[in-house]
């Protein structure tokens, strides 16, 4: 590294230059905010700069921007990134940000007695839980500090969130391609009434059910199944970036349905991470928590994984996920026709018979590239549900063909 010509444009030596080497990290750190480690080394009889720069949980700022380095990356944070980040380092969330103008009196009193009614119902609360008034609940909640209502209590429980938040609906609409839209619905309301909302209109008016029988019984077939989708919605809503002031967006054509939210993956993850098997880390935690107090939602990130099944158990191609920018997508392919298809008991039963014994064969395969592999990634790999894996490998093990070597972090073992 040079650091000075004499006048005849000649390299002067490091050891005339001491003070200037003292005041490098002076510089630095008034320039972008960080203090590096200078020495003088020496090899070879000749003698060289190191400025050492160790890692930085912070933003580092540089004329008025602020950067973050993300393994290879450098990354500029801007506006709601920034705000998030540093809420981060400071262990809170948006959603735990306080509006110091709304009260208690701003709260629709239906949504807050629905919330009561179903949080008891599914057992996440007990009575003494729910039999205090508004405000002790809340703060029982998490949604008030300092006295004051947070976001997500705003979002979750006002008649009219995008009063402080715009965009706090969900869009929804019929394309007969990518240009025609057919007719459209928007819902609006607190977070907590949405979900039923949005279910109800498009399993009534979007969605036409397969008639087929059961005995006398009649059962209807819809193109995806009702647990997917609404744990997909859900999905969307809790872990939505509610500053973008974009709607959730849920289009629905003949041959698939896509539901748009803004939000951003977990810091470092990828779409492979959330299709393994993870720990739940809400974008939204209070937002998060309330949903999964009225029942709605699990807490252990399992959420892609019931989807999973329950388009397996119906028949439908596994969901797409993808993540574009500040934009996650989830697509279902349907396929109508299959439901409606059906063969006779003895062909199923041998049909079955067959699929088994091929899962079993992939099951041995995946066994022996990766012996650690768990029964969630077999599933995901096989596009089966849980249950049939498990089944699976309760005959492979019947057989004497595997067998468990240790339990919580063991392995299979192929004999």
């Amino acid at each position: 590294m040079e650091i000075g010509r004499n006048d005849n444009g000649v390299v002067v030596g490091l050891k005339n230059h001491v003070e200037l080497l003292e005041k490098i990290p002076n510089t630095i750190r008034q320039t972008i905010g960080i203090i590096p480690s200078v020495n003088i080394n020496t090899e070879n009889d000749k003698q060289y700069i190191v400025i050492s720069v160790d890692p930085s949980n912070s933003p580092v700022s540089y004329r008025g921007k602020y950067y973050l380095r993300s393994g290879s990356n450098t990354l500029e944070l801007n506006g709601t990134e920034l705000q998030n980040f540093i809420l981060r380092k400071h262990g809170k969330t948006w959603d735990s940000i306080t509006i110091s103008k709304a009260s208690i009196k701003d709260l629709d009193s239906s949504s807050i007695r629905k919330f009561r009614e179903i949080s008891i119902e599914c057992q996440r609360l007990t009575k003494p839980d729910i039999e205090v008034n508004d405000m002790n609940l809340l703060d029982n909640l998490m949604l008030i500090e300092d006295k004051s209502l947070t976001h997500a209590a705003i979002l979750l429980f006002n008649e009219n969130p995008e009063k402080y938040f715009f965009g706090a609906y969900i869009k929804i609409g019929f394309f007969e391609n990518d240009a025609d839209l057919i007719f459209q619905d928007e819902i609006h309301g607190s977070l907590i009434t949405m979900p039923d909302k949005v279910m109800e209109i498009i399993y009534l008016k979007y969605f036409k059910g397969l008639i087929s029988y059961k005995g006398i019984q009649r059962v209807e077939t819809y193109p995806v199944p009702r647990p997917a989708l609404r744990e997909a919605i859900l999905n969307a809503i809790v872990h939505r970036d509610y500053t973008t002031g974009i709607p959730i967006q849920i289009k629905i054509f003949p041959n698939k349905v896509i539901i748009y939210n803004d939000g951003r993956l977990p810091e470092n993850w990828t779409i492979k991470h959330l299709l393994s098997t993870h720990r739940s880390r809400p974008y939204n935690p209070k937002i998060a928590n309330t949903f999964f107090r009225a029942g709605y939602i699990e807490t252990w990130g399992r959420g892609i994984e019931r989807i999973n099944n329950s388009c397996i158990e119906a028949g439908i191609p596994l969901p797409k996920f993808e993540a574009i920018g500040n934009e996650i997508r989830v697509i279902f392919n349907l396929n109508n026709k299959k439901s409606s298809e059906k063969s006779s008991e003895k062909s199923s039963e041998k049909s079955s018979e067959k699929s088994s014994e091929k899962s079993s064969e992939k099951i041995l395969k995946i066994i022996q590239d990766n012996p650690m592999s768990t029964i969630e990634e077999m599933s995901l790999s096989l596009g089966l549900t849980t249950r049939a894996v498990e089944k699976n490998l309760s005959k492979l093990k019947t057989a004497g063909l595997i067998e468990r070597s240790g339990t919580k972090n063991g392995y299979w073992v192929i004999k």
